[in-house]
């Protein structure tokens, strides 16, 4: 006879972790997982809170690594804080985000970038969250920061080969890595030739080419997948792991998947945008498109979107992010908008904030699509992020007295098919690039740390903001301990 008392019980469900799929009833204490039963072998223990699952599936909660939230950007900012992306988050499944404390390329301490960034999401989070670093200036004293990063949580740090304000030179991309590889610093690298890019906006600015759909233009595939493979020479050259985000080209997904096959730790994320959206999505009356500009931008068609969905099934992407990143279309000045002027009445693609919202959208949209196996989903949406950047198996796995209560539970049937709409969104901003996709799934519930923070049929937010806390990172469990670089064996 059970005489132990958990504060929830979920009753039969599917549960799927990365590994298996199984019928089970799941006990909660203390914010833990404490048992995984038999179906309907905890209906009859004491409990604070029970949730009758109904067969449906059970999740770890969904952790988004790739989120922007409270960020400056040139001219734009980002219309998400801490408290009103974490609560878009948690109502489309996500219980854990990892978003950006990014470096101005003026300030000589990372330290005091992450401390900002801190500040901005102190008690202000639904859902748990953590930091990657984002750098600009590399210099000594940054790469001498990275000891301590680690000591504060942080273990991941991003960088750019485009983007005036951001972009590294390769030397300076092998100062990070290996500054990453001796503090156990995972990289996270955003692949495009910035001087490529220069040259094409030129150019076609020279033509007054300056519509929107006119971005996807200045990136082509090979922008993309030139930078990509110079990454991974880097990384071979000083013999660290690196990922490649946001990865939108068949090209480059070719490319990483060929150093995969090579042995090399080589990982990629992928996001929704480069499964759903092309680049016709981009050339839409007026300034329409600018509603899914983003960096690198939606491909070609189909077969491109084909691709993608490929190298999620066959695991050349580690991982599926949102990289959310909003804007306010309608906000002339500090929106979409501001590259509007009486000059140019359709928009400069270059003035462009670049960015799609997506926290919420994103588990709703694959799940519905019925690409991944259950098991892969948790893979790529969960496990592999835990994994990737030191949260597991507090994050991204069902363990019993180790992991998080952080459940994601869906319908156990289909609903009746709805379309996705702006209005019924959480995230503050105007618009999502998804309006009027069809979906027949939405989580029914989201638990963080055992307690119930969506309930989609009673009140749906019902979680407080302030409970979500700061994530302290370990090493990523992708990316060994190395020794120093023996440079006599070049």
């Amino acid at each position: 006879m059970l005489t132990t008392s958990f504060d929830c019980v979920v009753l039969d469900g599917i549960v799927v972790t990365a590994a298996d799929v199984g019928r089970y009833d799941i006990g909660i204490k203390d914010g833990k997982i404490a048992i995984l039963a038999p179906a309907r072998s905890l209906a009859i223990a004491r409990s604070s809170r029970v949730i009758d699952a109904e067969g449906a599936y059970v999740m770890p909660g969904g952790i988004d690594a790739h989120v922007h939230l409270a960020e400056p950007r040139g001219q734009g900012q980002t219309s998400d804080t801490f408290t009103t992306g974490s609560r878009s988050a948690i109502a489309g499944g996500t219980t854990s985000i990892i978003a950006f404390a990014p470096q101005d390329k003026s300030d000589p301490s990372l330290v005091k970038a992450l401390e900002t960034a801190q500040k901005k999401a102190e008690n202000a989070a639904y859902c748990d969250y953590a930091l990657h670093l984002m750098i600009s200036n590399p210099n000594r004293e940054v790469l001498d920061e990275f000891s301590i990063l680690r000591e504060r949580g942080v273990s991941s740090a991003k960088i750019f080969m485009t983007y005036e304000s951001m972009q590294l030179r390769d030397g300076q991309v092998m100062d990070v890595l290996m500054q990453g590889r001796k503090d156990g610093v995972t990289v996270l690298i955003h692949a495009e030739n910035g001087d490529m890019l220069t040259w094409m906006t030129e150019q076609l600015e020279n033509r007054q080419l300056l519509e929107p759909k006119y971005h996807a233009t200045s990136r082509p595939q090979i922008l993309e997948s030139e930078a990509t493979s110079r990454a991974i020479s880097l990384s071979q050259f000083i013999h660290t792991p690196i990922l490649i985000v946001h990865v939108s080209s068949p090209l480059a997904a070719n490319t990483i998947r060929g150093a995969q096959t090579n042995g090399w730790p080589i990982f990629a994320e992928t996001c929704p945008q480069y499964l759903f959206l092309t680049r016709k999505d981009l050339d839409k009356l007026g300034f329409e498109g600018a509603k899914c500009i983003c960096s690198p931008p939606p491909r070609e068609g189909e077969n491109d979107l084909e691709s993608i969905w490929t190298g999620l099934q066959n695991g050349t992407f580690t991982i599926l992010s949102s990289d959310h990143s909003p804007y306010f279309f309608d906000d002339d000045v500090s929106g979409k908008k501001i590259a509007m002027k009486d000059d140019v009445p359709l928009g400069r693609f270059r003035n462009v904030p670049n960015g799609c919202p997506g926290v919420e959208t994103r588990l709703p949209l694959v799940w519905n699509s019925d690409r991944l196996t259950p098991q892969k989903f948790v893979e790529v949406a969960s496990t592999n992020p835990a994994k990737m950047y030191g949260l597991y198996p507090q994050k991204g796995s069902i363990i019993p007295g180790i992991s998080d209560a952080d459940l994601t539970i869906w319908y156990p049937s289909a609903l009746e098919p709805f379309p996705i709409t702006n209005s019924a969104l959480h995230h503050n901003v105007d618009y999502t690039p998804y309006e009027g996709h069809m979906v027949t799934q939405w989580p029914r519930y989201t638990l963080l740390r055992g307690e119930v923070i969506w309930d989609r049929d009673n009140g749906g937010i019902v979680g407080q903001k302030g409970y979500g806390k700061f994530l302290k990172r370990g090493r990523s469990a992708f990316c060994r301990e190395q020794s120093e670089l023996d440079f006599t064996k070049f």
